[in-house]
């Protein structure tokens, strides 16, 4: 297996590597990694103590920030390293003033790993959610290393658990202590002899909530919104935008939506002016004041102003349910607003729990988007209740940040 394995690294490194002429992801994923142990010795240099946070990407980066931030805090002597798989994450935040230093992750060969743990040697380690890198995971083991896996959540599907998973699980062995979102995380974990384990709760909760409390307005979305009914959409796909456009050219009722697209690309903006032709459509980062107030469409073709544009919705619409999965639900739900997403939803337990308590609505084609759409802005108990519903469940799931760090004792 652990011939398979190299093998797979070694063709997905080269891979990449072709694409990156052509693909400006799989370029970033590659200069990135130019001459990084030189730059990464240069910059943590010697003597430092060093606890070390490893996100695939941007979502887990933001799992993972009220730890960084909070361990911060309780060990302000301690250096902390931040690093990213993908340029979805690395590239948004490699100036983040929260980490002392920040860099991609080395490619996962034995040698590598030997390499970087021995530069780095940190104190402590924190994988947010997964991420098992064999190689990596190993030597870290070797060199007596702590090493958590915080915010965790286990499927039954997950080769750990299948009768042959015996390779993968020892990747698992190399782990000091599992600190997962729910209750069948720990039993799956139980279930092949690992007790290192406690129900710390998802950290996301914390970060939405902290996000929530340091928004700041925006003067041009409260412009828009000019006292009337708003959907706001959220990191949207194609086939979002294209249902969205549909129910929202028909609608008899009259409201606004912003529509914040997971792409900001030039082409993919015009697209998404094109489906809503005819309706008076204005860009976040070219509207005037007078503009503002007499379009219907905003659209948000800019980062980091999404988490803080739900508060102006009544209702969230929240993209990815139609591809490979739906993202972020909790930072429109932790402010109140009920949310509205496509059919892939499966990994996501609080997508569960929201449908359950009436704060969530699940829907898989253009009736049925209507339909729930139609439901929420012309019935007022059914959008009060799910509104109500969504505040108190992520006011309700907040603290796993604090029940991590107190669990964990660094000398």
């Amino acid at each position: 297996m652990v011939f398979l394995y190299t093998l797979g690294i070694r063709l997905y490194l080269i891979l990449v590597r072709i694409a990156s002429p052509f693909n400006p992801k799989a370029k970033q994923w590659v200069d990135g990694r130019k001459n990084l142990f030189s730059r990464l010795e240069a910059a943590i240099g010697t003597g430092n103590r060093i606890a070390w946070f490893h996100c695939a990407s941007l979502g887990e980066f933001e799992q993972g920030r009220p730890v960084i931030e909070e361990f911060k805090q309780q060990y302000p002597d301690i250096k902390i390293l931040v690093t990213f798989f993908s340029p979805s994450g690395y590239e948004v935040r490699k100036n983040y003033a929260g980490a002392d230093f920040i860099f991609y992750l080395p490619i996962d060969t034995w040698r590598n790993a030997r390499k970087f743990v021995r530069l780095v040697n940190p104190e402590v380690v924190f994988f947010v959610k997964y991420e098992f890198w064999y190689f990596m995971l190993n030597r870290l083991k070797q060199e007596g290393i702590k090493t958590y896996l915080i915010s965790a959540i286990f499927r039954p599907d997950q080769l750990f658990f299948k009768r042959y998973g015996l390779w993968y699980r020892h990747m698992l062995r190399c782990f000091t202590h599992f600190f997962v979102q729910n209750h069948q995380s720990e039993q799956l974990l139980l279930s092949i002899g690992f007790s290192n384990v406690t129900i710390s709760g998802d950290t996301r909760f914390d970060r939405v909530s902290q996000i929530a409390t340091q928004a700041k307005d925006i003067q041009a979305i409260g412009t828009f919104k000019n006292g009337e009914m708003t959907i706001v959409a959220g990191s949207t796909w194609p086939k979002d935008e294209e249902l969205l456009a549909n129910w929202f050219k028909g609608c008899s009722t009259n409201i606004k939506m912003v529509i914040a697209p997971h792409e900001i690309g030039e082409e993919h903006i015009q697209r998404i002016v094109q489906l809503f032709e005819g309706v008076p459509t204005v860009r976040f980062t070219q509207a005037v004041q007078s503009d503002l107030a007499n379009a219907r469409l905003l659209i948000l073709d800019t980062i980091g102003k999404l988490s803080s544009a739900y508060r102006y919705g009544e209702v969230a619409y929240i993209g990815g349910g139609f591809g490979t999965g739906i993202h972020n639900t909790l930072e429109a739900a932790t402010w109140g607003k009920p949310v509205v997403f496509g059919p892939r939803y499966q990994k996501f337990k609080e997508a569960f729990d929201l449908i359950a308590g009436g704060g969530g609505f699940s829907v898989k084609s253009q009736e049925e988007l209507s339909d729930t759409l139609n439901s929420l802005i012309t019935t007022p108990e059914l959008l009060k209740h799910g509104a109500q519903f969504a505040r108190e469940y992520v006011d309700m799931k907040r603290g796993a940040t604090g029940r991590i760090l107190d669990a964990i004792k660094v000398n």
